[in-house]
């Protein structure tokens, strides 16, 4: 594949590998997975003028407010968990987000849902569509998992504190939906009783969730 900039003809290979002005940058992309943010673009050496100049030749593609993507990369799997992930490091993926990505529910996720810190500033994200949550202390550091996707580690709250946290805002997201993933967690091989309710206690729901959890055990 061949494109044009600044009167340069630039060649991206079959295997991705590139040869013209903007190759360095390139193979700088590539070891972090084909995606890079502004301001880690500017810290690896990358230039903004290399880095405009990549956009405008269809070399990357903006994924979202200060994040570009290698157009020649494999598609994402996950794509809105990931470039969300990549815009907020420190956020944690939480409620539907979680279930969905756990497979507990059979809801669609209409929006990423994430967990941010109490007390920090809420991300400007245009898109994907997001959702910030508040959490505060071991509500929001405990029970995170980091999974890696689409070569990026996204933080992502385990099935146990999940369960647990959708009771807790269940007025939001609907008894049903807690009850599918509650009933969904039971029937799987692999879950630990004992920190789901360990969880259910630190978010003081846990006699709201004992009841229907009696039932199904």
């Amino acid at each position: 594949m061949y494109t044009r900039y600044d009167g340069i003809l630039y060649q991206m290979r079959g295997d991705h590998s590139a040869t013209g002005p903007f190759a360095p940058a390139i193979g700088i992309l590539q070891k972090r997975g084909g995606m890079v943010r502004m301001s880690q673009a500017l810290k690896l050496g990358i230039s903004r003028r290399s880095l405009y100049g990549m956009r405008d030749a269809g070399i990357i593609q903006p994924l979202g407010r200060g994040l570009y993507r290698l157009s020649a990369a494999a598609p994402l799997a996950n794509p809105d968990l990931v470039t969300v992930a990549t815009r907020v490091p420190r956020g944690v993926v939480c409620l539907i987000s979680a279930l969905a990505y756990h497979d507990l529910t059979t809801e669609i996720p209409h929006e990423v849902q994430m967990a941010i810190e109490r007390g920090s500033e809420r991300p400007r994200i245009k898109y994907p569509p997001t959702r910030f949550f508040w959490f505060s202390g071991a509500a929001f550091s405990e029970g995170v998992e980091t999974h890696t996707l689409d070569g990026v580690a996204v933080r992502i709250y385990s099935p146990e504190k999940t369960v647990a946290d959708c009771f807790r805002y269940r007025n939001k997201l609907g008894l049903d939906v807690c009850l599918e993933a509650l009933k969904t967690w039971r029937e799987r091989r692999h879950k630990n009783l004992d920190v789901l309710v360990r969880y259910s206690h630190q978010l003081r729901v846990e006699r709201t969730l004992r009841p229907y959890l009696q039932v199904l055990l």
